[in-house]
This record gives structure tokens, C-alpha cells and sequence, in this order.
């Protein structure tokens, strides 16, 4: 798989999991539910799979330093979200409630877990673009306030004599 589709591939597969994880919360038979935790938590290691397979790509190229540090925080923060992942598997210890929030500990770590998922679609759209942009050379060229030009059109191959 080139580098560009696992970039994009792994926006498409958080948000996968994002309606995963919204369809465990449907009422159905206790089997149906346990099959779709444990297919989250699959999808869950796929994401920290091929986000360190993206860093690990990004950091191998020469695009621009931001770039990387957005790569890696981005496998940094599956990293998190797979260990909150595991500690949510556990749901009667964390049942505690914290006072001031009057929430269940389960429920705080379940908020973190929800933001670390979206601050993973969103900094791994963020790298997909830069480096589409980067991989095209779309950074050396400006365009003049106000204008939003066309795609360019690809070039043709030059027929074999």
C-alpha cells in the first residue's frame, strides 16, 4: 500500500470506529454487543498499527519537520487511546464516582478516550493533506488572494517511439 492511501485509509478507519462504537450502545442480545466490543478493539489495533506505519513513513521522507511531529503525536495519542481502551474493558473498578463531577471514573476515562479519537481523525487528516500537498509540489506555488484555481490536470505520458 503506498504511503498516501494508508494516510487517508486511516481517517476512513477512525471514523469507522467512531460508528462502531456508537452501535455498541444499542440495545440487542449480550452476544451481539461482545462481538462488536471486540471488533472495536481489533479496528482499535489497526489504528495503532498503521499509524505508527504512517509515522514510520512520514518520518522516512523529507517533508517539512511539522509534518513528522504531527505524525507522531498522532501514533503517541493511539498509543493512549488503546491503554484507556484496555482500562475500559474493566468497568465495575472504575465505578467509583468523582464528586466535584458527580461522574463515574468509567465515563471520564470513556470522555478522554472520545477526544483522543477525535484528535487522531483530525491531526491524520491534517498529515494526509500535507503530504498529498507535498508528494504534488503544491507548496511552490502561490495563488493570488481571493483565487481557488482549478485541479491541475495530470500529465500525459509521453508515447514510446
Amino acid at each position: 500500500m503506498k504511503l498516501w492511501q494508508a494516510l487517508y485509509g486511516m481517517i476512513w478507519i477512525v471514523l469507522m470506529e467512531f460508528l462502531l462504537a456508537m452501535s455498541t450502545h444499542v440495545t440487542g442480545s449480550s452476544v451481539l454487543i461482545s462481538i462488536l466490543i471486540w471488533l472495536h478493539v481489533g479496528l482499535g489495533l489497526g489504528i495503532v498499527a498503521l499509524a505508527f506505519n504512517n509515522y514510520d513513513g512520514i518520518r522516512k521522507s523529507t517533508i517539512a519537520g511539522r509534518v513528522k511531529r504531527t505524525a507522531k503525536s498522532t501514533f503517541q495519542l493511539s498509543i493512549v487511546m488503546a491503554v484507556l481502551g484496555v482500562v475500559l474493558l474493566f468497568k465495575d473498578p472504575l465505578s467509583w464516582t468523582v464528586p466535584v463531577l458527580n461522574l463515574s471514573l468509567f465515563y471520564i476515562i470513556l470522555f478522554v478516550h472520545v477526544v483522543n479519537a477525535f484528535a487522531i481523525i483530525t491531526q491524520a487528516a491534517a498529515v494526509a493533506i500535507a503530504y498529498d500537498m507535498w508528494e504534488d509540489k503544491e507548496f511552490l506555488t502561490e495563488t493570488a488572494p481571493g483565487e481557488v484555481p482549478a485541479m491541475p490536470m495530470p500529465a500525459k505520458p509521453t508515447p514510446k517511439p
